[in-house]
């Protein structure tokens, strides 16, 4: 019986730990905006992440940020080969959690 708890212990523990919105991060988001996007969208990172609420980006990244690469591919078309690339599907949880940080409506203003 204990070899069986402890099993499901470290099955959710790991399940947890490899799980992608455990692993967002709004500090590593602010890094990739920086380095991917700001040149591109000549905004920084407060003007970028202030232009909608947190439930406006919780939106706009829902499924595989559909609605967020539509809206920014025809804002910027310069961003058009990373948002639609390999790179953007692996840091968009990191930048999701950064705009959502730094949201018009969170109070939080970002040091980039």
């Amino acid at each position: 019986m204990k070899k069986l708890i402890g099993l499901l212990v470290s099955a959710f523990f790991i399940v947890g730990l490899l799980s992608t919105n455990a692993l967002a991060d709004a500090a590593k988001g602010q890094k990739y905006y920086l380095k991917y996007m700001k040149n591109d969208s000549g905004m920084n990172g407060a003007k970028f992440a202030a232009q909608h609420t947190q439930g406006e980006w919780k939106a706009l990244f829902d499924g595989k940020g559909e609605k967020f690469i539509a809206e920014y591919s025809a804002k910027f078309p310069t961003l058009d080969a990373f948002l639609k690339g390999e790179k953007f599907q692996k840091f968009m949880p990191d930048i999701r959690d950064f705009c959502i940080e730094f949201a018009s409506d969170s109070g939080n203003v970002p040091s980039c």
